[in-house]
């Protein structure tokens, strides 16, 4: 946040005390939570430095010891953001993220629900590692082929999206911009996710209470500010962060419920979180 109030957005930045007191806060909050949730995402970004700039260490050391606080039944995944990989992501970006945090694309089930995880830089801009681009869109068909021509027993109540860059921002048609997917790549997904819709109906913190299929919801960050949009039956999530606001919303963390009809979430702000819990329709909703 300091390096944003001072312009230095690519430096690094010297200070993050503040980063990490709101993340200890939000740590907080979730282990307060009841029931737990099933599992926690941190939606790219994960620190503000940038590969190979001075202060990325120190960020990513105090980052992970803040998030050991977390209560040990809440599993918690990782996606990769444009300040963990550099803009434009090399093989050596990719594979420091990787040995830091973990995979920079891969999948997981919860409790019927295919959740996909992407590295949107890949898509943003990846001429300095094409293999790494073709390798993640080969992979992704595969997957997408595989939830929705599977046998009854395996297939997928819904498939959710997370990757840091959203698709769009309010509308699938808008302009290109910083903040979301070039026109092209945007479409090119948006019709692979329809098709995966299709042939499957002949589917942040998430709890679950039952689990109807296909690629239901597509969650990411970066804009630092709420946005998004529902087209076509898939909903575009933006989520605000819970360090740097660069809108009117205040630092906060995004609660998902899923029922066996629809993925139901709500922004909450880290104070209103702490104090009063979720807000009383997703209870109703996990009580139902």
């Amino acid at each position: 946040m300091k390096a944003w109030r001072d312009g230095d957005c690519d430096g690094g930045g010297d200070e993050w005390a503040e980063e990490v007191e709101l993340t200890k806060q939000a740590v907080e909050a979730v282990n307060q939570l009841r029931p737990r949730p099933r599992f926690m995402v941190l939606c790219g970004d994960l620190v503000h430095a940038m590969p190979d700039t001075p202060f990325r260490e120190g960020q990513e050391r105090d980052l992970k010891a803040v998030l050991k606080g977390t209560d040990p039944s809440i599993p918690l995944v990782f996606v990769s953001g444009n300040h963990d990989l550099g803009n434009t992501p090399t093989p050596g970006t990719v594979e420091q993220y990787c040995s830091a945090w973990g995979d920079d694309y891969f999948s997981f089930w919860v409790g019927g629900v295919l959740c996909l995880v992407l590295n949107s830089q890949l898509f943003y801009d990846a001429s300095a590692c094409p293999q790494l681009k073709e390798a993640q869109e080969t992979w992704l068909e595969e997957q997408l082929s595989r939830a929705s021509s599977s046998s009854t027993e395996t297939k997928p109540k819904h498939v959710l999206v997370f990757q840091h860059i959203p698709l769009y921002l309010k509308s699938p048609d808008e302009e290109d911009d910083y903040f979301n997917l070039q026109r092209v790549v945007r479409q090119n997904l948006l019709d692979r996710f329809k098709r995966a819709v299709f042939f499957s109906l002949s589917l942040h913190l998430f709890f679950q209470t039952s689990v109807v299929s296909g690629v239901k919801a597509v969650f990411s960050g970066h804009y630092h500010r709420n946005a998004g949009g529902c087209h076509g039956g898939l909903d575009m999530v933006v989520s605000s962060a819970i360090g740097c606001q660069l809108g009117e919303d205040t630092h906060g963390i995004r609660v998902v419920v899923v029922t066996a009809d629809d993925v139901i979430h709500r922004y909450h702000s880290l104070e209103e979180l702490r104090t009063r819990g979720i807000d009383e329709e997703l209870r109703k909703l996990l009580q139902a």
